[in-house]
């Protein structure tokens, strides 16, 4: 099954989908748009140094949130997907939705176990995204809330118009404003470079898409022996 984006909004959509969030998470909306974050990669981010660094231009995405009463009794951190930990650049315009998000709502302390290091660990995380009764949000409370603003600002009712299309319109601004396939890999902290022009390839200029060919006919052969 091919990992290409089946929908990707534009700039414009963009806009009205972050003009449609409210204040509370509409940071979450920039660091999806701005950065490439996924969605529980957004909700876990905390502030202080261990994942943002203003003054160096960096962002460490080192956790996501997740819910898993069955397993961890509800909210816990744990590892980005896939081994995709890393420090990105953190864009000034991000930087500056940040700071004022921390500003004008304040992080909530909240004790949740920390299993990034691979042994669960209590701690007090200054979250940076909560309910208005300063609780984490769980998939389905955060998808019911993106169904209307999906509705507000406009952007087709299907799967593919999720908060992961803003990681989508991330990458394909890299790409068609001429970021290397190297440099947009990183940018995504795709494991393989191999995973980021085929899960772009419609955007990429004729000239990167040819680069593939060669591997792509070598790949085949091997499948069919």
């Amino acid at each position: 099954m091919s990992s290409a984006p089946k929908w990707v909004p534009t700039a414009d959509e963009v806009w009205r989908m972050l003009d449609a969030m409210p204040a509370r998470f509409r940071a979450a909306g920039w660091l999806g748009a701005g950065e490439g974050l996924r969605f529980g990669e957004a909700l876990g981010l905390e502030d202080g140094h261990r994942c943002a660094d203003p003054a160096e231009g960096e962002l460490h995405v080192v956790q996501q949130l997740r819910y898993s009463p069955k397993e961890h009794g509800g909210f816990y951190l744990t590892r980005p997907k896939a081994g995709s930990s890393g420090t990105v650049d953190l864009d000034a315009l991000v930087a500056e939705h940040l700071a004022a998000h921390v500003k004008e709502l304040q992080p909530v302390e909240i004790d949740l176990p920390d299993l990034t290091s691979g042994e669960q660990k209590w701690r007090t995380v200054p979250l940076l995204f909560t309910s208005r009764h300063s609780n984490p949000i769980t998939d389905r409370i955060w998808s019911r809330k993106w169904g209307k603003w999906r509705e507000k600002a406009g952007w087709p009712n299907t799967e593919h118009a999720g908060f992961h299309a803003l990681r989508h319109f991330f990458a394909t601004v890299l790409i068609t404003n001429g970021a290397e396939p190297q440099e947009v890999q990183r940018a995504l902290r795709h494991k393989s470079l191999s995973l980021t022009p085929e899960t772009y390839v419609g955007w990429w200029p004729e000239q990167i898409k040819a680069q593939g060919i060669f591997g792509e006919a070598l790949r085949a052969a091997r499948e069919r022996t």
